[in-house]
């Protein structure tokens, strides 16, 4: 079958009923229509509606209330309750329609695979929009509002004189994402002294893929070309082992991390295109044999998975020419223009408000520790000079450029992972930006200024950045300071999903940032709170306590009559350990029912508390009971 007589796009253009009766008529192996909404906990809804009732119903469908669903259904706690359950669905007809293929189901009248046409729609309570997407669209509509009067009222901002501000028509959000992510065969488990060991040594990175991981890697690229995403690249990360290949020529024992780059898009396009390839590298991996792990950190002790999520701003002028308002005049004198100084230092300042969005789980702080090139510190880099850009690995805010491609100036954020909710990522990014945009362009500071804003020493006073902070550094986070030093001079970050949902409160003016322009409102901010506190209480006591009782009870002693005193020393320290984690006695209680307990009484910060005492313990008797087993050699 060829793949080019496929339909993969309808074009926001070709969403009229005209285009759309033609287009179903020429692809008869569109056979089903799914409504993708996207709710608080980032999660996108599939439903499979018949053509035929689509086609039936199309004027609703285009321009009504295509369906409903209720508050059972999606993560919108607060909102639709369950006396006040009913949300509706309206099609977005502003961004690319997808057709996701069915690559096991035939059609036998056709010869085809059958396809589902996938509408992107928003979620509607109470004449309300309550859905990420929306939240999106909406932000960015009054960030554009804002900036566009900003640049009137400041129509000559250093480093943006090039600009005639009366010619621009529009701006346009440029944003992007990475996504990484692990493979392996199914059931295998690779040591992790192995997955290590490789990954200190760069066995993998950048490696030369084999076998079905090469081919799903290649048809993967092949897919997003087809749906027009425009992949830049593939490749293997800097996790995992060599695979092998058995005698019938498969590959067998794979445990790889790879990721896999597009182009750019603006806003909801972004964000879309994000679930496109997910769905796109599960699916054909699948395919070729393959488990697929989206988790910020599915292996302990080994590299995670981000999606770092880039941010750009380019104005579109009358005449057809793009400008980025990031970038200098001068890239050559100049790291950022005022703008862009001022989008990276809201984003930093008010990065206490934004992270509750970006790390929302516990598997997402699992990736959020020193040594792993993820971010640990609110921090940027600029470079040592303007004309040597810096790729430092180890701050949360990268600045991308490129001195002879103005256009590619960006922010790249390093903190978000697979699972962060893109579209209200975005648009918490851009919230704060413009923060820190309206402050730089009001203090009518030079670029060398805001050049010195940005890199102020601890207790130094700025116009807009907090004194007792440092917000730039050129050296290696993670080598350069100290665990103190970091705190004091880059705050102390939160350890758990309770802790960071606490930013909301600790700092009221910078959530304020966020709920400026009345999009992201109050209302949001608890529903988003109250739905990853209840999935971060559930998952600690229904997966990782019993996950850990589990491995609790696999440390068994190993050692028999012919075992030394240090044998038995080093075993008494594990037993100690396993104890603390999982067996009351009388007097005390272990760590397992201090949470539960804690959990039961919604004391969440002791529950947080014990939680992070868990994880201590948890990886001290793992460190212990490996070094007690090497050494029974009976």
């Amino acid at each position: 079958m060829e793949k080019s007589t496929l339909l993969y796009i309808i074009k926001p253009e070709q969403q009229n009923k005209e285009s759309l009766l033609q287009i179903l008529s020429d692809h008869k192996e569109i056979q089903y229509v799914s409504l993708m909404g996207v709710d608080l906990a980032g999660n996108d809804t599939d439903e499979k509606i018949p053509i035929n009732i689509f086609l039936h119903d199309l004027d609703k469908f285009l321009y009504g209330s295509a369906a409903q669903t209720d508050g059972s259904s999606v993560v919108l706690p607060g909102i639709a309750t369950l006396n006040d359950a009913r949300v509706d669905m309206t099609v977005d007809r502003d961004v690319n329609w997808y057709v996701d293929y069915n690559y096991e189901h035939v059609d036998e009248s056709t010869g085809k695979i059958v396809g589902t046409l996938r509408l992107p729609c928003f979620l509607v309570h109470n004449n309300t929009f309550v859905d990420s997407r929306s939240l999106l669209k909406k932000t960015l509509s009054y960030v554009e509002k804002e900036i566009l009067a900003l640049l009137k009222q400041y129509p000559h901002l250093p480093g943006l004189e090039h600009v005639e501000v009366d010619q621009i028509d529009h701006l346009d959000f440029t944003t992007a994402t990475e996504l990484e992510f692990w493979v392996k065969s199914p059931r295998e488990k690779s040591p992790i002294e192995a997955l290590s060991s490789s990954q200190v040594m760069q066995e993998q990175y950048w490696q030369r893929t084999r076998g079905n991981v090469r081919t799903a890697l290649e048809q993967t690229i092949e897919a997003l070309e087809l749906y027009g995403l425009k992949p830049e690249m593939g490749h293997k990360e800097c996790g995992g082992v060599k695979g092998q290949i058995d005698e019938t020529g498969h590959m067998t024992h794979i445990n790889e991390q790879l990721e896999v780059d597009w182009k750019f898009n603006t806003g909801l396009q972004t964000a879309d295109n994000e679930i496109l390839a997910r769905i796109i590298v599960k699916e054909l991996f699948r395919l070729n044999g393959m488990e697929v792990s989206f988790q910020a950190k599915p292996i302990q002790g080994v590299a995670g998975s981000g999606e770092h999520t880039h941010v750009g701003l380019a104005a579109k002028m009358k005449d057809g020419r793009v400008v980025n308002l990031f970038a200098p005049g001068d890239m050559h004198k100049d790291f950022l223009s005022t703008l862009g100084y001022g989008a990276l230092m809201g984003i930093l300042k008010n990065y206490e408000a934004v992270n509750p969005f970006i790390s929302a789980t516990s598997d997402a702080f699992n990736r959020l520790k020193p040594g792993f090139e993820a971010p640990v510190c609110v921090v940027t880099s600029l470079g040592l000079s303007p004309e040597v850009p810096s790729r430092n690995r180890t701050i949360l805010a990268g600045l991308i450029r490129d001195i002879d491609n103005p256009l590619a100036t960006r922010i790249e954020m390093r903190s978000p992972n697979p699972y962060t909710n893109t579209y209200i990522a975005i648009a918490a990014f851009y919230l704060a930006a413009l923060d820190g945009m309206k402050a730089c362009a009001a203090s009518g500071r030079t670029l060398k200024q805001l050049e010195k804003e940005i890199s102020k020493k601890y207790g130094q006073k700025g116009f807009y950045l907090e004194r007792d902070r440092e917000y730039r550094t050129e050296q290696d986070v993670f080598e350069h300071f100290t665990a103190e030093e970091r705190q004091k001079c880059f705050g102390e970050p939160p350890a758990t999903v309770w802790e960071n949902m606490q930013g909301w409160e600790k700092y009221p003016e910078k959530k304020a940032v966020l709920l400026a322009g009345g999009v992201l409102t109050q209302r949001i901010l608890d529903s988003f709170e109250e739905g990853a506190l209840v999935r971060w209480k559930t998952e600690i006591l229904n997966r990782l306590i019993p996950e850990t009782r589990l491995e609790v009870m696999a440390c068994k002693a190993l050692h028999g009559e012919t075992a030394t005193a240090y044998d038995k020393a080093q075993w008494k320290k594990v037993q100690e350990v396993r104890e603390k984690l999982a067996k009351d006695s009388s007097r005390t209680s272990c760590v397992f029912t201090e949470i539960r307990k804690a959990m039961e009484a919604d004391d969440y910060d002791k529950a947080s508390d014990k939680f992070l005492e868990m994880q201590r313990l948890r990886d001290e008797m793992m460190r212990r009971y490996h070094d007690y087993a090497q050494n029974i050699l009976d």
